[in-house]
């Protein structure tokens, strides 16, 4: 399924390909709407006077994005040594494959159904691009498989979904969870804290400044929600369907359906089932 956001008032800031570091370029994909944002951000990683890239969630399945990519690297003068996946969302993933055959590289991912090669990825785990490296944060809630990855030269770290650069990111249940989406944002602030990050690099919409007061909202709000939630079920809502109306309004209607996913992991953390508290 794809990567589909719940998007929130916020910034409306254009966002587009280009240098967004010394060493992360974002090459967006041509995939907008109201569940990618401005698109899919590509990232490429490298570091100064390194000679090796990695590649960030490749995105769609179109050739145009694709080569676009390769231009990058082909102006950048830097050679993709791997390429790495959030998590499996097709917005994030389906091009991943096809640009690993042309470049002769892995893909490595938490999933082993989107792996390509003998690698995979664990929490934990270092990627070494020689002189620089990539650390690898276990995320899941947003999906099952999400990952975050630390570039600590960089001082920033890559969020996939798992923290959007506008608005707040769909639980998908019920592959995500929110309980495990709750606790890899707590992880994800300990490790802003413990590599002394200075922004978080999305999959969707801009770069975030002040990775820690953006976590510390992240939580607030699903605290909110959870509250909102339980009022609108005391009050007599029943089912995911009707609390979405409620909860929900100030969304456009056409992410309601994602909505109704996170609704659903909102009901089964806190112990509820059609409306009626356990």
């Amino acid at each position: 399924m794809s990567g589909h956001v719940v998007p929130l008032r916020g910034s409306t800031a254009p966002w587009a390909s280009g240098p967004v570091t010394s060493s992360a370029y974002c090459v967006l994909a041509p995939n907008p709407s109201p569940w990618t944002l401005d698109g899919t951000n590509t990232w490429l990683l490298t570091a100064p006077n390194c000679a090796y890239a990695a590649i960030v969630d490749p995105g769609p399945g179109d050739p145009a994005h694709a080569a676009a990519i390769e231009r990058v690297l082909e102006a950048s003068g830097v050679e993709a040594r791997v390429i790495l996946l959030t998590h499996g969302h097709i917005d994030h993933a389906e091009g991943a494959r096809a640009l690993a055959d042309r470049l002769k590289v892995d893909v490595r991912a938490l999933d082993p159904a989107h792996r390509l090669g003998q690698h995979g990825l664990a929490d934990g785990d270092i990627v070494d691009l020689g002189d620089w490296r990539i650390d690898v944060v276990e995320t899941p809630g947003h999906s099952g498989d999400s990952v975050c990855f630390s570039v600590s030269h960089d001082g920033s770290i890559l969020t996939g979904d798992t923290v959007l650069g506008r608005g707040t990111s769909l639980v998908a249940w019920p592959d995500g969870r929110l309980g495990e989406y709750l606790d890899s944002l707590q992880r994800l602030r300990e490790a802003a804290l413990r590599t002394s990050a200075l922004r978080l690099l999305p999959g969707h919409g801009p770069m975030l400044e002040h990775p820690q007061a953006v976590i510390d909202a992240y939580l607030d709000h699903r605290r909110a929600r959870l509250q909102e939630v339980r009022e609108v079920v005391a009050s007599g809502a029943v089912g995911p369907a009707a609390i979405v109306e409620i909860v929900y309004a100030d969304v456009p209607r056409e992410v309601w359906p994602a909505a109704e996913l996170t609704v659903r992991a909102q009901l089964e953390y806190l112990g509820i089932s059609e409306g009626v508290e356990k």
